[in-house]
């Protein structure tokens, strides 16, 4: 099953940027996943090609127009497709890991690249848009959002890493950030790599990683903690 992703934007060059090299690229050349782009401004039905008008009650900026959008994505979603449709906005519920596998094990998704002040509310409500956020910041459209959000998908796809067991030890996988990494040389600069790594114990070796990452994510991010986590030490590297 070839994951398709269907991305409306006013600046399809973007596409697919880079997500046309590395992994995502390899996987892109093999046929296991689709990236098709639509133009925006081909729905448009006036002679300007006009996608935008400005706000109902005033303030500064331009709004996507509810019937041009409306149309494009009628066209890249029409009856039957059971996609999901994500608009790209910094309002929307913060994308984390567990959205991402949700979406990698599906047929695909019709990704809506918003610009200007925003879209108009009403096609958000009346084609089903799922609003997705990035993070806390205003990007200058949508366009690079959808990037990261298909980057975190492909990688998941069957097959695209070389590994299967890369993407299980990750940040976020299990609720944890990553544990530090080390390689060759054993010996950087006076630094070296924790002696525990290079035991031949892997029961010992899974713990040592296993304690770091709860370490780092109290210190770092302990909005990923529950309450009732143990309190690890502050323990170091070594």
């Amino acid at each position: 099953m070839t994951f398709h992703a269907s991305i409306l934007t006013l600046y399809p060059d973007m596409f697919p940027g880079p997500l046309g090299h590395s992994l995502a690229g390899r996987a892109l050349e093999r046929g296991d996943w689709a990236c098709e782009t639509v133009q925006i401004r081909d729905f448009a039905t006036d002679r300007h090609k006009t996608v935008d008008d400005t706000p109902a009650g005033g303030g500064a900026g331009m709004v996507l127009r509810a019937d041009v959008l409306a149309r494009a994505i009628d066209h890249a979603s029409p009856a039957g497709d059971n996609r999901p449709r994500l608009l790209m906005s910094p309002r929307g519920k913060p994308l984390d890991q567990s959205r991402v596998r949700q979406l990698a094990s599906g047929t695909g998704a019709i990704l809506v690249c918003g610009r200007f002040e925003g879209v108009d509310q009403r096609v958000i409500e009346g084609r089903d848009l799922e609003e997705v956020s990035i993070g806390d910041y205003i990007l200058s459209g949508g366009e690079v959002a959808a990037t990261v959000l298909l980057d975190a998908i492909v990688r998941l796809l069957p097959g695209v890493m070389g590994n299967a067991e890369s993407g299980a030890h990750e940040s976020f996988e299990n609720g944890l950030l990553e544990h530090p990494q080390y390689t060759r040389p054993a010996e950087w600069e006076g630094r070296t790599i924790p002696a525990i790594l290079t035991s031949g114990n892997h029961a010992k070796v899974a713990e040592w990683q296993r304690q770091q990452s709860l370490s780092l994510t109290r210190r770092r991010r302990p909005d990923l903690l529950d309450d009732n986590a143990p309190n690890e030490g502050e323990d170091d590297c070594s």
